[in-house]
């Protein structure tokens, strides 16, 4: 099947976390390899590495200094072509980060870019005279903190870094930027990657005239990005062009995928990957933040899946709960469940009933918390700039836990660059291994059944109309039904069931009687489409 993706379960790898095989407290390459049997045993299809190339680290290598060198930290193109082929050994993909926004201000573009205005590459990057009073010509803040302008004495002007001043960026609206990009993306397609995950995809261009961006009034939050509607320092039109340019060059190649990150929530989002999937010329699919915050409700859920599909009708969704960008789905939904076991079984339940393609995040199959950090041990920008009303995102990029040996379970002998603590390390691998009740056999048992489930992966999705906290819905493919239920709460449901059925599945709830109980975070998949009602 050319369009594997499109019932996917993909496993992002966090590698500088996963694990170590040189001692030096990083995960690396071959530590990856090592441990890709893990991944294949889940029933996961593709794995996504984050940024594993050239880098200083300033942003844990999402500033690249070089787009077609593995960095040194995680081994050599060898080792990459040696994971490559284990991989598609193993029947799993490979998709790896593009951070084509920006690059780190060590990548030798942007070195010979700001010695002059006159230089090869002058253009290279968004440069800008400053207004006559000496201030950055627009009003744009940085997602990190402050201006998003630096001044170059050298060349007398500011330069554009939606992010770290470590991370200028591209100037897309010069071809020859676009040209180099693209074969960069031709040498990793040429080294047999599956696919690619676009960092930031609607931050590629900006607005050629520098207009300030207006003033956001729904704004209440801790940081000072969002008081302002980005309008004019992303989000530009001018992206489609590129976003066709990309898709012939992967066409090129059979099966491959391209998935964009859109930062943006609500509407905003989905309008956006509305126009980045249109057609069959643009992306294959985005993905937005949406279930990535704290909501965890029936409605919340319900708005996302129908959001998509209603107002991206074009677009495929892809859906996750964790990534390294956003506290874990275990601790940041702590509220609503008695046990963190049982909301972690429930949400690899809900997570792998949605339509779409389906991200896990490493650990998330373990249950893993949110690591607790002191300030000490933090590495991540913003925290260190804004602690403690913003916590960062170390919390939930410390290393994957493989065993019982000390120190660090089984991930390095050395000191690890964020710290193994004792509620990670208890949630092991080879602990769960050995448990059927395990979160881990959960995961594994739940991407089974959606394996052989032709509804739960190519089904269409109806909603049922149930009061909160149950969430309901009805995947349909080919004659096949599966109605899926949830109850979101901390107290146990009780459903009236009117029709022929039975439980499917490894649920976590009891069916006697026309009865359907559901336990605090439990569910239960259902043959059929039976009538339901909240008892």
């Amino acid at each position: 099947m050319t369009e594997w993706w499109r019932d996917a379960v993909i496993y992002q790898i966090y590698p500088r976390s996963f694990q170590d095989s040189d001692g030096d407290g990083i995960g690396d390459l071959q530590g990856i390899t090592g441990r890709l049997d893990h991944v294949a045993g889940l029933g996961a299809d593709a794995i996504w590495l984050s940024p594993i190339f050239t880098s200083p680290m300033k942003d844990m290598g999402y500033d690249v200094s070089d787009y077609t060198g593995i960095d040194p930290l995680f081994g050599t193109l060898a080792d990459f072509d040696a994971m490559v082929a284990r991989a598609h050994q193993l029947g799993l993909k490979v998709i790896i980060d593009q951070v084509l926004s920006h690059t780190s201000d060590k990548h030798p573009w942007f070195q010979e870019s700001r010695t002059s205005r006159t230089n090869p590459r002058a253009d290279w990057y968004v440069w800008a005279d400053p207004r006559p009073d000496g201030t950055p010509p627009s009003n744009w803040p940085s997602v990190f903190g402050g201006p998003a302008w630096e001044w170059e004495p050298r060349r007398r002007q500011y330069y554009l870094h939606n992010f770290l001043a470590e991370q200028p960026d591209l100037n897309f609206h010069h071809k020859p930027v676009q040209d180099a990009l693209l074969d960069t993306m031709r040498f990793w397609l040429d080294r047999g990657v599956d696919g690619f995950r676009l960092d930031t995809v609607n931050y590629y261009f900006h607005d050629a005239a520098l207009r300030d961006n207006p003033p956001n009034p729904d704004h209440d939050g801790p940081e000072t990005y969002g008081f302002q509607r980005h309008v004019f320092s992303k989000n530009r039109p001018d992206n489609i062009a590129f976003l066709r340019r990309m898709r012939q060059l992967t066409d090129e190649y059979e099966a491959r995928m391209m998935v964009g990150e859109v930062g943006d929530g609500g509407q905003a989002a989905i309008d956006i990957m509305a126009e980045y999937t249109a057609g069959n010329d643009r992306l294959h699919m985005c993905y937005s933040f949406e279930m990535l915050s704290p909501a965890f409700t029936a409605a919340h859920f319900r708005r996302a899946i129908e959001g998509v599909r209603e107002g991206a009708p074009d677009g495929h969704s892809c859906w996750s709960f964790s990534n390294h960008d956003v506290i874990r789905h275990v601790s940041r939904w702590s509220d609503h469940a008695l046990d963190p076991e049982a909301l972690a079984r429930q949400a690899a339940a809900m997570l792998l009933s949605f339509p779409g393609t389906i991200c896990l995040y490493q650990g998330e199959e373990l249950g893993q918390l949110e690591t607790d950090l002191a300030y000490e041990e933090l590495t991540d920008p913003p925290a260190l700039r804004f602690w403690p009303e913003v916590r960062g995102r170390d919390g939930c990029r410390t290393p994957m836990a493989w065993d019982a040996s000390e120190p660090n379970a089984g991930f390095s002998a050395a000191r690890p660059w964020l710290p193994m603590k004792p509620p990670q390390a208890e949630r092991a691998v080879a602990g769960q291994m050995a448990r059927n009740d395990s979160v881990l056999a959960a995961y594994r048992a739940t991407i089974a059944l959606r394996k052989a489930t032709p509804a739960l992966r190519w089904g269409k999705a109806a909603f049922l109309d149930l009061p909160e906290p149950i969430l309901g819905l009805c995947r349909s493919h080919e004659g096949q039904s599966v109605t899926c239920l949830f109850n979101l709460s901390k107290d146990p449901a009780i459903l009236t069931v009117s029709g022929k059925t039975a439980l499917t599945g490894p649920a976590h709830a009891t069916l006697a009687k026309g009865r359907l109980s559901l336990p605090p975070n439990g569910f239960a998949w259902l043959e059929g489409s039976p009538k339901l009602t909240v008892a």
